[in-house]
């Protein structure tokens, strides 16, 4: 084992006699550690007053001795094969209403989808057997029903027998249970029903349904993001237990999906092209695969699954002629192009997809080709996909409302949903009124900026105009590359070294500027990487300091990856990617922020960091933590997570941070590295760099309280994270020979909720630093709303903190205090963030890791690396690691 310093290594204690066991000695029973979710301990009340909304409406019990009955379904087909499809069991139990109403008395039910129907009072039998017919179904070819997802014959009326069958009692009652301080499972199964009602009222509106937001299918919800991508508007309906009560969280809601029309004509705009010719297909094919599409000749809908090999008046298939007679003993066949086909079979003269590659909608062993001019894109696809950086901004523009329009709405959505009148909802009155709330707004913390002046955030910003960084780097061995073919990096590094001098930056003149070879613009990404440093090192004798790359695309630009391979993994350079559009002080400040961060200096702090110690941790040592794990697209189910973990360094600073990133089993949240015993008896893990980081930056102390901020988990995900990232933090930190365990205090952090709070009686958003401990939050769990930026556009979206453990003992104030000078020390802004700058960084590092990953994937040297994770015998690539010079930077930046 290793040790922080003050404990003997193993090596000196193997030659030592176990102890002695009395005779009368019992075992000590060993069990795994088991943390319980903390209680709320107070309120807090620093900061000033303030009148809120909040998008909650208050719920009332009419009937508390109001019982579910709850019922189990299964449906069978006529192949004697149960439904999975959600679209046709739904149609089955409506049918069955539709037909079978009087049998059932008319009762009316609501149904998820699933196995699970909720009546108010008990159906006529327990068990009840139902027979229908449903019209318009489609099979697939193992004869399995499916919701016209995939088909390869026309629809027809097909039968279905339902079973339904008594399960339990769920009594209304236990919904009071949290407001005791209680928490059983039937109080969630109360909401559970209560929720399945809203979304059973929704389907029978004709909505269409994504867990619990609704979206009606009216042109005027629709949004074009470009890209072949529409943002479909709804809203999101769900029962929530609260301090103040029972309270219906309404908001409004977006989901993409893929825009309809002709193929070519998706294909078109996702690629931002107008000719067809400048198609790249190979991108087109990736695009493509999994759309569903309705073909024009056959009105079929059938499942794309890749592109064929060569233009349709090129690309051959067997054809079985229709003839039954036999020639020789084998069938009457003919090999016949696409193109031929179509023209022979079934009179259509293609026009422009002649000499385009057709669709495959088969089986990998069984292609079956389309034309794209015969097919259109299906409407109502999701878009599962990242949006652009593009998309996000243009359905940001136009999706945005301020937080007085967004009030009108959601009363609106209210109003016409009419919850009040749904009989399976007569046992309970939804206010018709947003929550009052009452907030406090926290005073912003002072900043030291350079010459050690103070400085004030105004609205949750400050600015360097005329002010130097805290502690500038100089910049003295560096290059500028340029992919580029519209940036004049003569002029770029000119303008750079002026706004470096005001910012207290020396930066001297570039030792080379290096613009790419213009016989390599096509080439493959990696390979233009390797030529450009290939250049670089016969321009230095050593590696530089720094190298500005100035890229051709904002976002998305396939030389990233390789980019920061190159910089960070071989040879440990500091880079910054660029690609100005318009070069202008705030976007060379804004670069400065990053250089200067990511070379090791500092842009600002927090004036309570510059004292002995921070007040708010008091004087002992501290090590904060920010934790996330980054998925690929639910497009991507193969794409390793990467989880990524942030560690402050140089206590008692809380603005200097180093990352640790590891490679896990694809769409794991909970992060499965923090700590890897080895066969030799080492560490690989997260928590030791870290740990020892920490130890080496801070005069040789040891932390003696570790604060968590963890992102992206669900509350049901609450008690893993306890029982288990906790418990290899533990495990981490004795395995360097300790045995005084760390204080810790675990909170999670979640931006993906639907609760917002508005001013009352204001058209602005809230101010920077409000928070919100009362009213909407859990009614026995420790929980806040804290909106600590400053909202420019559109409706602000508070970050919700739930306080899972806290041994170290804060009080509510001075928790909510550091969280908010925590939103003040993002370096890479001039403004506080939305969430603890720790977990933006957190963020960041495993984003970027993951374009390296993307390149050692696509690489044949890296095909032999992988990892075994401890829950699945999967192969997971592994992330290579940090080039020793780079390791303790703040890389991310």
């Amino acid at each position: 084992m290793e040790s922080l310093g003050l404990k003997e290594d193993l090596g000196s204690t193997l030659h030592r006699q176990p102890p002695v066991i009395a005779p009368n000695m019992k075992p000590e029973r060993v069990e795994q550690s088991k943390y319980e979710i903390v209680s709320r301990p107070a309120f807090g009340s620093s900061g000033r007053h303030i009148n809120l909304l909040a998008n909650h409406f208050k719920v009332s019990v009419r009937n508390p001795d109001q019982t579910f009955y709850q019922y189990s379904v299964s449906i069978i087909s006529e192949e004697k094969k149960e439904i999975i499809s959600k679209g046709i069991r739904r149609k089955v139990i409506d049918r069955i209403y539709q037909i079978y109403s009087t049998e059932l008395h008319g009762e009316k039910f609501a149904y998820d989808g699933d196995k699970s129907l909720y009546t108010i009072v008990p159906l006529p039998h327990n068990n009840l057997d139902f027979t229908v017919l449903i019209e318009d179904t489609f099979a697939k070819c193992n004869g399995s029903i499916d919701s016209s997802k995939r088909c390869k014959q026309a629809p027809r009326s097909r039968t279905f027998s339902a079973a339904i069958s008594y399960a339990a009692k769920i009594p209304l009652c236990s919904i009071s249970l949290p407001l005791q301080r209680v928490e059983r499972e039937s109080t969630q199964d109360s909401l559970r029903v209560l929720d399945i009602i809203l979304r059973q009222q929704a389907a029978n509106r004709g909505f269409f349904l994504v867990r619990q937001s609704f979206f009606h299918d009216d042109s005027r919800n629709f949004v074009d993001v470009g890209g072949g991508v529409t943002g479909f508007r709804g809203f999101h309906s769900s029962f929530r237990p609260t301090h103040g009560g029972l309270s219906l969280n309404l908001d409004v809601s977006t989901t993409m999906i893929l825009t309809p029309g002709p193929v070519i004509d998706f294909i078109l705009a996702n690629q931002n092209v107008k000719d067809h010719r400048h198609i790249d297909w190979q991108r087109a094919k990736k695009m493509l695969k999994g759309i569903r599409i309705k073909t024009r000749h056959s009105n079929m809908e059938l499942k794309i699954i890749g592109l064929s090999e060569r233009p349709c008046n090129q690309q051959l298939f067997t054809f079985k002629m229709k003839s039954n007679s036999v020639v020789n003993g084998e069938e009457d066949v003919t090999d016949i192009t696409v193109d031929e086909y179509f023209t022979k079979h079934h009179n259509i003269e293609l026009t422009f997809s002649r000499l385009m590659p057709c669709l495959d909608v088969g089986k990998p062993k069984r292609p079956i080709y389309l034309p794209i001019e015969l097919c259109s894109v299906v409407s109502l696809q999701r878009y599962r996909k990242e949006l652009s950086g593009t998309q996000r901004a243009s359905l940001v523009e136009k999706s945005r409302q301020k937080p007085d329009e967004r009030i009108l709405v959601l009363t609106d959505v209210l109003r016409r949903n009419k919850y009040d009148e749904d009989p399976l909802l007569s046992c309970i009155s939804i206010e018709k009124q947003l929550t009052e709330v009452d907030g406090r707004v926290l005073e912003a913390p002072k900043l030291k900026i350079g010459n050690n002046e103070d400085c004030i955030p105004r609205n949750g910003r400050w600015n360097y105009s005329n002010k130097h960084f805290l502690n500038p780097m100089r910049i003295d061995s560096w290059a500028v590359v340029n992919f580029s073919s519209r940036c004049d990096i003569s002029q770029l590094s000119r303008e750079l070294i002026n706004c470096g001098m005001k910012k207290g930056i020396q930066i001297d003149r570039p030792h080379t500027l290096i613009d790419e070879d213009p016989l390599y613009r096509r080439a493959l990404p990696v390979v233009r990487v390797e030529h450009m440093f290939e250049k670089i090192m016969d321009k230095f004798v050593d590696p530089p300091q720094f190298l500005l790359c100035v890229l051709s695309e904002r976002k998305n630009s396939d030389l990233y990856g390789p980019w920061k391979k190159r910089c960070l993994i071989d040879f440990g350079i500091v880079s910054q990617c660029a690609s100005p559009i318009k070069i202008n002080d705030q976007y060379l400040s804004n670069l400065l922020l990053k250089i200067n961060a990511k070379l090791g200096g500092t842009n600002s702090l927090l004036s309570i960091e510059n004292s002995s110690c921070v007040p708010i941790i008091k004087d002992t040592p501290t090590l904060i933590l920010g934790m996330d794990v980054s998925h690929g697209s639910t497009s991507q189910p193969d794409i390793p997570s990467i989880a990524a973990v942030v560690g402050s360094r140089c206590w008692p600073l809380i603005s200097k941070y180093r990352a640790s990133v590891r490679s896990q089993s694809s769409k794991v949240e909970m992060i499965e590295s923090l700590y890897i015993p080895l066969a030799d008896g080492k560490d690989d893990g997260i928590m030791r760099e870290l740990l020892m980081e920490f130890y080496k930056s801070s005069n040789q102390r040891k932390p003696a309280r570790i604060i968590v901020f963890r992102d992206g988990v669900s509350e049901s995900q609450f008690s893993h994270v306890l029982n288990n990232e906790l418990d290899q933090m533990i495990k981490a930190y004795k395995h360097l020979g300790e045995t005084d365990v760390p204080k810790f205090t675990v909170v999670v952090a979640q931006k993906n909720h639907h609760t917002k709070i508005f001013q009352a009686g204001a058209s602005e958003n809230v101010p920077p630093g409000t928070v919100v401990d009362a009213n909407i939050v859990h009614p026995k769990y420790y929980d806040f709303y804290m909106c600590a930026h400053a909202g420019m556009i559109g409706t602000s979206r508070p970050a919700h903190y739930h306080v899972l453990v806290d041994e170290i003992g804060f009080s509510p104030d001075d928790l909510q205090n550091l969280i908010l000078s925590l939103s003040y020390v993002y370096q890479r802004s001039t403004s506080a963030v939305s969430i603890v700058a720790p977990i933006c960084y957190a963020h960041l590092a495993a984003r970027q890791m993951g374009e390296i990953l993307k390149v050692e994937e696509s690489s044949e040297t890296s095909s032999g690396q992988r990892s075994m994770t401890s829950e699945e015998s999967i192969c997971v690539p592994e992330l290579p690691r940090l080039h020793k010079n780079v390791a303790s930077s703040m890389f991310f930046c």
